[in-house]
């Protein structure tokens, strides 16, 4: 079916269609093939639970003045193709006015499962609220997309699917947004390929709940990039001022900036490979539950941490240029199996912490031997090639440090930190070792606590966003 937009209007000759003026309702499944410009008017879908609907995009430009340009109220599922070789352009005017019993605040919005598909090219322009938002599933599976929105770019509640594509995505919150409120098993993102550049406010590619990417080619920038990030003071021993970190701690108590993160998840995280040059205000890779990488290419610049897991930090694979950061890998427990690692970091190059009593807080600060050690953290270094210069420590571990093979070289700056500092054991069965300092010998640093979990680093306050007493 057919359906010509004309200025105000349009005209469809199929009984499943309704026109009145620029409202156009699609009541029925089937595939309906749009061309031609709407200059006010909007594409409502409100079929049937079992009905799949189908909308292609042949050469449309469409403007809803306060609302959806497509809204999908009714359905199963709805498909937005972009028919080959088109350009296709859907915009909101700049207000998004109540129009039923659902908050619509999206140039494309769907109670329904959406997938959009196709090898056109779409461009969604939201200067008051998101770009594309679902309710339920939001999949895609090709096409070219570029999305400027004041919010989200793209928005899944119950997951967001990527297969391919290229997106080009400037946004006020979120470039690419999994959540779900009510279920932790909703609100995950899987990528397994496609293209995106995006320039994010919020978060790059975030998701509540598990986050998984295969492959891809992602340049990522939050924020404003690392340049605009205040980088935390270091970790400085026996240069501690009580008065300024109270400071701190009540100016970061205060702080409401927005997470800008590049890759977060709020459960596990899993990149499997692709490219990714990642230019972030905060964290480049952030993960509430493990962080396991086991391949891809990175360049990482970062106000904060380059790769950072409340939990477990793995590494089995993959080359890492992270040339600025703030730490380079931070986890309660940091494992490393092979892979190639070049680290420049303000504070410890790799830091496993968490606070001998689990908590993520530090016991104080002062003589070295006032730290204990924390038997949940850990650091295991069993490959790899790892090259760090660090301000703080280059290897930093609350509990044990194990060196079981790879090659590394270990450069601290001083102020009074060392290349290698652990609260508990230190064993080097087989790793090819050198330091600027001798700690390679076994005269380490003991009381690295310093650079606890959850941004509980000295003078600076909490990460970017959030309280340092708070998890991220």
């Amino acid at each position: 079916m057919t359906v010509l937009l004309s200025g105000d209007t349009a005209a469809c000759f199929s009984d499943a269609v309704t026109i009145n003026g620029g409202r156009i309702v699609i009541r029925e499944a089937g595939s309906y093939i749009f061309s031609g410009t709407l200059t006010d008017g909007q594409v409502i879908v409100n079929a049937g639970d079992t009905d799949k609907v189908q909308i292609v995009l042949a050469g449309v430009d469409m403007t809803s003045a306060a609302s959806a340009a497509i809204y999908s109220l009714a359905a199963d599922k709805v498909f937005v193709t972009l028919a080959d070789g088109t350009e296709n352009a859907l915009a909101n005017g700049g207000s998004f006015a109540a129009m039923d019993d659902n908050k619509i605040d999206a140039v494309i919005f769907s109670k329904t499962d959406l997938t959009l598909n196709g090898t056109g090219s779409l461009t969604v322009t939201s200067p008051a609220g998101h770009g594309v938002v679902s309710k339920d599933e939001l999949t895609i599976t090709g096409g070219a997309y570029t999305v400027t929105a004041a919010s989200h770019g793209f928005a899944g509640k119950d997951s967001v699917a990527i297969a391919g594509g290229s997106f080009a995505i400037t946004s006020g919150k979120d470039g690419i947004h999994a959540e779900h409120d009510d279920d932790a098993a909703l609100g995950f993102l899987y990528i397994a390929g496609g293209s995106f550049t995006i320039d994010a406010q919020g978060d790059a590619i975030s998701a509540s709940g598990a986050l998984q990417i295969d492959d891809g080619s992602c340049a990522l920038t939050t924020g404003g990039g690392s340049a605009g990030a205040a980088m935390k003071s270091g970790d400085m021993m026996g240069h501690f001022d009580p008065k300024s970190a109270a400071a701190a701690e009540d100016s970061a108590s205060t702080d409401t900036t927005v997470s800008c993160k590049g890759i977060k998840a709020g459960g596990a995280l899993a990149v499997n490979g692709g490219t990714f040059t990642l230019d972030t205000a905060d964290d480049a890779v952030h993960a509430g539950g493990d962080v396991i990488i086991a391949g891809g290419m990175w360049t990482i610049r970062t106000g904060d941490d380059g790769i950072h897991s409340d939990a477990a930090a793995v590494i089995r694979a993959g080359t890492f240029s992270i040339p600025y950061c703030y730490e380079g890998v931070e986890g309660q427990s940091v494992t490393i199996e092979g892979g190639t690692l070049d680290i420049t970091a303000y504070d410890d190059g790799i830091n496993a912490a968490g606070g001998a009593d689990g908590s993520g807080k530090d016991f104080g600060f002062g003589r070295p031997d006032q730290f204990a050690a924390d038997e949940n953290c850990f650091i295991i270094i069993n490959g790899g090639s790892i090259t760090i210069v660090s301000d703080g420590d280059s290897i930093d571990s609350n509990g044990d440090l194990t060196i079981n093979g790879g090659t590394l070289d270990l450069t601290c700056n001083g102020n009074g930190n060392t290349a290698i500092d652990t609260n508990g054991s230190y064993t080097n069965n087989g790793g090819d070792l050198t330091t600027n300092d001798g700690s390679e010998a076994g005269t380490v640093g003991m009381g690295g606590g310093h650079g606890g979990m959850n941004g509980e680093k000295p003078f600076g306050g909490g990460k970017r966003g959030e309280p340092e007493t708070q998890p991220k």
